[in-house]
Formats: structure tokens, sequence, C-alpha cells
């Protein structure tokens, strides 16, 4: 509202400018300068939510007097006249220009200004007409719509696509980073808990099979590898909601190496035999391996695994299941692995075998 207020008061100035001189005519001012500090007040009103309003009822105090310009061209070689005004100039002309900038910069649809801009070039067309018609005027004419109008409503377009382009290119970046955050997450979830739960499984499908146990135990160890089996399906559904079809496979690899994982997984009761090749062991040996023995646990309880693991290449076999496996295929860990191993210049096979399953992934030799 006080911003209103004084761009009122300083166009009120400038229109008793334009007027007559209310000491030595105050009848004349009273008629002609206070209905236009009047139409000033509604203009400035108006202007805020709707600026091409102000334009429209600015059209008094537009660039109608061609005797003061921005510059002025000699064209005695063209035109009848020595010197012609170029984008003529008049007190209000800087508000007229603000409030095209605004009607560029707010309206997002193009034919209201089409519309404004079509009464204005009516009304110059009769100032013109009035002025004498000859070409003198209506080059100062035309250069002072393009330069009060149509030049400041440009820069109103122009900036109002600025800011919509860096308000898309933020918004791109925050989901992206959401993007990004949620396939972390989902990456978090299946290294750790999909793993712990399948040896939980595990554990719990080795005590089925413990000799000594009452048949209300062995059902009770059922029941444990069931829900292992039931929590893990329930953490791939949520894995899935969490990461995008479009997101790539989750490629971190994980903290532990492979004796760690192998350890691990033979304390939950699995039959792991381990071969370590001497020698570097690749990154990618780790991630291969857990996901592995996660698969073999998950979807072959029981089964002896065999992992070996050189230089340039990871194996990792298992055999026939020994009890009944309650998980479901489709997770995401083979997914990851394969744009692992692509991005790194090596080739992954995973294919099942009459008594089991083989993982194999082959690295290059200057990898």
């Amino acid at each position: 509202m006080i911003y209103d207020l004084l761009l009122w008061v300083a166009l009120g100035v400038v229109v008793s400018v334009m007027g007559p001189d209310p000491l030595t005519d105050p009848a004349g001012f009273g008629v002609v300068t206070v209905p236009k500090l009047v139409l000033a007040g509604v203009a400035v009103l108006l202007g805020r939510p709707y600026p091409p309003a102000a334009l429209i009822l600015l059209l008094p105090f537009g660039p109608w007097q061609f005797d003061m310009g921005f510059a002025t061209v000699d064209l005695n070689w063209l035109l009848p006249r020595d010197n012609v005004k170029i984008l003529p100039l008049v007190p209000a002309s800087p508000f007229i220009m603000w409030y095209a900038y605004l009607s560029g910069r707010r309206l997002a649809r193009v034919w209201p200004a089409l519309a404004v801009f079509g009464l204005i070039a009516l009304v110059g067309v009769a100032v013109g007409l009035a002025a004498g018609g000859d070409l003198t005027v209506w080059v100062s004419l035309a250069t002072a719509l393009v330069g009060t109008y149509v030049v400041p409503y440009l820069l109103g377009v122009l900036r109002r696509r600025l800011l919509q382009q860096r308000k898309q290119t933020r918004l791109s970046v925050e989901a992206q980073a959401r993007m990004r955050e949620r396939a972390r997450i989902a990456r978090d979830m299946h290294d750790s808990l999909g793993h712990e739960l399948a040896l939980i499984a595990v554990r719990a499908a080795g005590l089925e099979l413990a000799p000594g146990l009452t048949p209300a135990q062995v059902r009770a160890a059922g029941e444990v590898r069931a829900a292992a089996a039931e929590a893990t399906e329930r953490l791939r559904q949520i894995i899935g909601l969490l990461r995008e079809e479009s997101d790539a496979a989750p490629l971190s690899p994980v903290d532990e190496d492979v004796a760690d994982i192998v350890a691990r997984a033979r304390d939950s009761g699995m039959a792991i035999t381990l071969d370590l090749a001497p020698g570097p062991v690749p990154d990618l040996a780790s991630p291969v391996v857990q996901e592995a023995l996660t698969n073999a646990a998950k979807h072959a309880p029981g089964a002896a695994v065999e992992v070996s693991v050189s230089s340039h290449r990871i194996l990792v076999r298992n055999g026939p299941p020994r009890a009944r496996s309650t998980a479901r295929s489709g997770g995401l860990g083979l997914a990851g692995l394969q744009e692992r191993v692509r991005l790194s210049g090596g080739t992954l096979s995973a294919v099942p075998q009459a008594d089991g399953f083989r993982l194999e992934v082959t690295i290059p030799e200057d990898s």
C-alpha cells in the first residue's frame, strides 16, 4: 500500500508538471489536472494486479508529443524536416515503460497484451494523422511506440521466462536429489537388511533340520524362517517403492571384505568353502559375493556354497536346497551387479544348473 501511495505521488507530480500551473491558472488546473490525478490514482490501483489496465488508463499521458526525444537524427536527405525525434519522451514515459514491463513480466497469456497494444496502435495512428501524417511524424511515432511499449514488454517477457527456467531447474535439481536419496536408502536397505534377513532365514532353516527337536520346536523354527522370508519380500516391495523405474541400479560397494562376509555367513549356519587366490582382490568381489550368498540363503536354504575369488574372476556356486524356499525372485541385487560389472568392462553370468545355481564374473586383465 505504501508502495502504491508513493508511486501515485510521483506520478501525480509528473502529471501536474504536464498541466496548467496551479498558481497562475487554478481553474485550468482544476479542470485539466485534477481529473488526470484521479485517473493516475486508478491506474496505480489497477496496475499492481493487472498492468495492462494501467497502460490503457495512462494513454492520455503517452508519448504523443514529438518536440522532445531520446535522440535527434538529421534525415534531410530522406524526410522533409531536418531533425527527427527518435523515441519521443514525455515526463510520464518511465511510468508507462514500467507498466509495459510488468505486463510482460506477469501475464503468461499473449492475447491480452496484443489487445492492449492494438488499442495503443490505434490511438497512435489517430495522433499521427492529427499531427499532419507526414513521414517525419510516423518515424517519431513508430520509435515512440516501440521504445515506450514494445521493448519494455519484451524485457518483461524475457525476465519471466528466465525466472520460470530458473524455477524449473531448481525443481529438477530437487527432484534429482530426492531420487538419489531414495536410491541410497533403497541400496542401504538392500545391502544391509536384505543380507541380514537372509542369514536369519538360514539359521532358522538350520534349526528345522537339527536333531533332537520336538515337533513344536521344528514348527517354530519353520515359522521363523517363513517370517524372515516374508520380511524379505516386504523389504523388496519397499525398495521398489523407493526406487523409480528410471533410477540407476545401486552401484556403491559394501564395507566388508570377502573373508568377513563369508565368515558372517558361516556363523549363521551356511556351509561355505572359500578359495581366495593370492594377489589383489578386485573391488567387485565384496558386492558380488554378498549378493550371491544372500540369494543362496533365500532361494536355496541349507545348500552348500563354493566361493572362488581371484584377481580377474569371481565364482559363486551353490548346490540344491535342503529346505523349501519361500523367497520370490525379481529383486534388484543382480540388476545392480550387472550394471556395476558393465561399467567395469567385465561380464556377469548368472544361470541355474541342474544341481543348483552358478554366478560368475570375469574382469578384464587391464581393469
